[in-house]
């Protein structure tokens, strides 16, 4: 049986309740393979003999947000294309996102995207299966937000 999918717009915004972030700006790119969490700082540390790797979140947007820092001890290091065709090593995390009130399993892939207006990029591995863009909207898990909010007050 197929599975119904959600449209989702060029933009929405999204909760990453294990990471404490909520609200977030993230951009819709099927044109993107991987999703990616825009950081600064990444570097690889040992603590207590094992490796972790440490950043600080960028969202000027979010000023409880800008510059938090997050420590990974779960992580892969892998060869990704970036959008202007090189290859660069980057770190990858897994976690969770919410949008339209559904938890899903994402992997995000740690890297400074200082040009771009989004802190986070939702690629095709997570969007695929999942989720129809309509490029001609954005926002839409918000607006369903408020409009059950509206329902529940007029209850």
């Amino acid at each position: 049986m197929a599975t119904r999918k959600l449209i989702i717009g060029r933009k929405d915004f999204a909760d990453f309740e294990k990471l404490d972030l909520f609200g977030i700006d993230v951009k819709i790119d099927s044109g993107a393979y991987t999703s990616s969490f825009h950081c600064h700082k990444i570097e690889q540390v040992i603590i207590d003999g094992k490796d972790y790797i440490k950043c600080n979140f960028l969202d000027p947007c979010h000023p409880q947000y800008h510059e938090k820092e997050f420590i990974f001890d779960d992580f892969k290091l892998r060869k990704i294309k970036s959008s202007n065709g090189f290859v660069e090593k980057r770190v990858l995390i897994s976690t969770e996102i919410t949008i339209f009130k559904n938890n899903y399993p994402i992997e995000l892939s740690l890297t400074e995207r200082m040009e771009m207006k989004h802190p986070v990029l939702l690629g095709r591995k997570f969007l695929s299966k999942r989720f129809l863009i309509d490029t001609s909207r954005k926002n839409l898990s918000l607006k369903k937000r408020i409009i059950q909010i509206r329902k529940l007050k007029k209850k």
